[in-house]
């Protein structure tokens, strides 16, 4: 009776639950009410420990009645079909004069067999692993381009992918067998799921990330009835969890050959308006590479960043239905490539091929996760000498920016739009900014309409995700004139005035030369004191609007006045008298601007004034975008 404990549940092995409890006199009972569904054993029996002696079944679970230790059945006090108590007494088991060395435990536990439960569950991710799509993998591989497991291997951190939806194929049974639908449209078309990016540079919470990628392996990348589920839950999970998304958009739209479904238009389909309600609340990158059309375009052109690769081609509708529609047969490298898409604003990042794009993600991705570690800069005395002594000399803005930035941070975005403006995320001593600056190699630094546009959209994308935001003002002002006119400049130029004045980040503005009239003013959100400091550097000149301009129209009586061979000495003469008037020194006696710095000390004012703005943003305000 010793080798039974009493009072206790009897131990079991690992991959079993607990069968029964065993009282001091060596008698074993029902550990739950049930059915005793078999008897093993009759009096008289030697048992082993571990031998089931019975099973009773209970809630339609069965539990296993096990001796705890070698002996002798003395009595059995249930037969089949009895219904018994839970510690109603179902055998004694007599210990005595049973050596336990002669019995024996059982049989160990084979960890690696596979059960046949297992098994099928193997068979059927089989397709979702490259290694077993050689052919369609070599197919890919044929035109330079990676799978999307292979992208997404590359943007994940290693271990950190958790897949959704795996096992789905195309809704297709109607007219293909499974076996030919798990072959031939894994995870029908698209891969979902979570992991982290940039894990060991940032904290677990902000390295979290989901991701949404089409197959364009599978029927083209198309969008089917199961894959739009997957989208769905996927989009829940992001926005319930608050998870930045990462969405790989190559395919064709929506797909006609599904038959497993009973929706007439299936414009009830909740993906686009889920995908949409993610913006601003999370960052959203999408990617592309090659051909990315209708569905999978719309998704695309929603999120807050597309990254695109040299041979990508991005249109509402693809070749089918612009010839379904009547409009021509084109090739679908005439529907959207990057050579209009560029120029046009749909792109904010070009790159060579899918590892770039791979990479300009983790990059974009940096700046909303935080500060990293101080990286290398220039000597900041390059600075003093990035705008010209001859005040009407142009210079390479993008020169000023990478020496200003920490080296190898930055990320500039639609540079083939809005040329006139350059919109950039840096970092300064690790911590990361959104950058907007005039390029006085386009009109002069003159604001036109698509820099209006590129310059606002980056201001409410760096104030959704909390970066603040530097500004190098060099302008002589908003584009003006006819043709001007015909692009809305009305519109557009007040979009700087409406979102800078919501704007909830910090703004730091550094006037580098030009600082005229209401474009200077759309440069430092709406007003000079607007800005948590507004600085400018010795080579900063100001005025209502440009000097030459405010000469002649100021003072054209004076100059039709004087001979014309004098008009010209005396129109530069007047220049010199207002250029005096408008220096940095005189704005900043004048209490207009805030400071005058010498250039080389911009990190230092960028770093300190950080330092002094509140680290927690007021709320959002809603504003009517005048565009």
């Amino acid at each position: 009776a010793a080798a039974f404990v009493p009072s206790v549940l009897t131990a079991a092995p690992h991959d079993r639950a607990p069968t029964a409890w065993v009282v001091t006199d060596g008698t074993l009972v029902a550990p739950v009410p049930g059915s005793v569904v078999s008897v093993a054993v009759a009096p008289g029996a030697i048992v082993t420990r571990g031998q089931t002696l019975a099973v009773v079944s209970s809630m339609k679970m069965e539990h296993l009645i096990e001796a705890t230790s070698a002996g002798r059945v003395t009595a059995v006090h249930a037969s089949v079909g009895d219904v018994v108590a839970q510690g109603q007494p179902l055998f004694d088991v007599d210990a005595d004069g049973i050596a336990n060395d002669v019995a024996t435990d059982s049989p160990g536990i084979d960890l690696d067999r596979i059960r046949p439960d297992l098994a099928d569950v193997i068979a059927a991710h089989r397709y979702t692993h490259d290694s077993n799509r050689p052919d369609a993998v070599a197919k890919r591989h044929r035109t330079g381009m990676r799978t999307v497991r292979e992208n997404l291997d590359d943007l994940l951190d290693p271990g950190s992918f958790i897949e959704y939806g795996a096992l789905a194929v195309a809704a297709q049974r109607a007219r293909r067998s499974v076996e030919d639908l798990q072959k031939s449209t894994p995870a029908d078309g698209l891969v979902t799921g979570l992991g982290t990016v940039n894990a060991a540079h940032t904290t677990p919470d902000k390295a979290r990330v989901a991701v949404m990628a089409y197959d364009y392996m599978v029927l083209a990348g198309t969008q089917g009835k199961l894959n739009h589920r997957k989208s769905d839950r996927i989009l829940d999970v992001a926005a319930q969890w608050k998870l930045p998304f990462v969405l790989f958009a190559e395919g064709g739209g929506g797909r006609p050959g599904d038959t497993d479904h009973t929706a007439v238009s299936g414009l009830d389909c909740t993906t686009f308006h889920h995908y949409a309600a993610l913006s601003g609340v999370v960052p959203v990158v999408g990617i592309v590479a090659g051909r990315c059309f209708a569905g999978n375009a719309a998704l695309l052109g929603c999120s807050d960043v597309i990254i695109a690769t040299e041979n990508s081609s991005i249109g509402m509708g693809g070749p089918a239905m612009i010839e379904g529609g009547g409009l021509g047969i084109v090739a679908p490298e005439e529907v959207g490539p990057v050579s209009v898409n560029g120029p046009n604003g749909v792109i904010d990042v070009l790159v060579k091929d899918e590892k770039e794009a791979v990479a300009a993600a983790k990059l974009y991705l940096s700046y909303v996760q935080g500060a990293r570690a101080p990286g290398p800069a220039k000597d900041q005395r390059f600075l003093r000498s990035c705008v010209p002594e001859n005040r009407l000399r142009v210079y390479d803005i993008r020169t000023v920016i990478e020496t200003l930035a920490d080296e190898g941070s930055v990320l500039e975005l639609r540079r083939a739009f809005g040329i006139g403006a350059v919109t950039a995320f840096i970092r300064i001593d690790g911590k990361p900014f959104g950058l907007i600056a005039n390029n006085p190699k386009h009109l002069g630094g003159a604001i036109d309409a698509p820099a209006c546009d590129k310059l606002a959209r980056f201001l409410q994308l760096c104030d959704a995700y909390g970066l603040p935001v530097v500004s190098l003002c060099d302008t002589p002002g908003f584009m003006v004139g006819p043709d001007s006119e015909k692009s809305a400049m009305v519109r557009k130029t007040s979009r700087l005035f409406v979102i800078g004045a919501a704007l909830r980040v910090p703004l730091f503005t550094i006037v580098l030369r030009k600082g005229y009239g209401l474009g200077a003013m759309g440069m430092t959100a709406g007003m000079f004191h607007a800005p948590l400091f507004n600085v400018s550097w010795p080579s900063g000149e100001f005025g209502p609007m440009g000097l030459e301009g405010a000469v002649r129209l100021g003072y054209k009586k004076e100059l039709e006045a004087v001979a014309p061979d004098q008009r010209d000495a005396l129109f530069q003469e007047m220049v010199a008298k207002s250029y005096a008037r408008g220096k940095a020194t005189n704005m900043g006696a004048f209490l207009e601007i805030d400071a005058v710095i010498d250039p080389a000390d911009t990190r230092r004012w960028i770093l300190r004034g950080l330092a002094s703005a509140p680290a927690e943003l007021k709320p959002r305000r809603a504003v009517v975008d005048p565009w």
